[in-house]
């Protein structure tokens, strides 16, 4: 089994945060979860405002728990409202779909997602895809994915 070790994940978030340094964005706050939706680590800048931590978090566990990134989690909501609006209150608040929460991938197998937040969501995945990218990994932040009919 490939897990996510703790210094990959320290690694994304320090690199993601550089990132959002480099670019001038906004305050950012980096979640990190394992496969298994388990914090593995969290870093909140300085500024990054009080439900920010809340809000990554829900990134990335939203998007390991359906195994599909952010982006694509949002595109399946714009087509999908009630479903999500009901995902939502099963899962208790914990699905944010929107870009910035993008799977981590290992060896070809799901290890993790991050999530961040702070900035706009596309700006959030920048720094995300960065950090995953920084600490030699693969980031699946499903780029313009198509829906198969039998996923409906």
């Amino acid at each position: 089994m490939t897990l996510l070790t703790l210094s990959e994940a320290q690694t994304i978030v320090d690199a993601a945060l550089k990132k959002a340094r480099e670019m001038n964005y906004e305050p950012m706050t980096v979640a990190i979860v394992d496969a298994g939706g388990t914090l593995k680590t969290m870093s909140r800048e300085d500024g990054s405002g009080l439900v920010r931590p809340d809000i990554a978090f829900a990134k990335a566990w939203g998007s390991v728990g359906m195994g599909l990134p952010g982006r694509e989690l949002n595109r399946r909501n714009d087509i999908m409202p009630h479903f999500f609006a009901a995902l939502n209150v099963v899962s208790q608040g914990r699905v944010v779909p929107m870009p910035g929460g993008v799977l981590i991938m290992k060896d070809g197998q799901l290890v993790g997602a991050v999530g961040v937040t702070g900035d706009t969501p596309d700006n959030d995945e920048v720094c995300a895809i960065a950090g995953i990218e920084a600490a030699g990994l693969v980031a699946d932040a499903a780029v313009e994915p198509q829906i198969r009919k039998s996923e409906f």
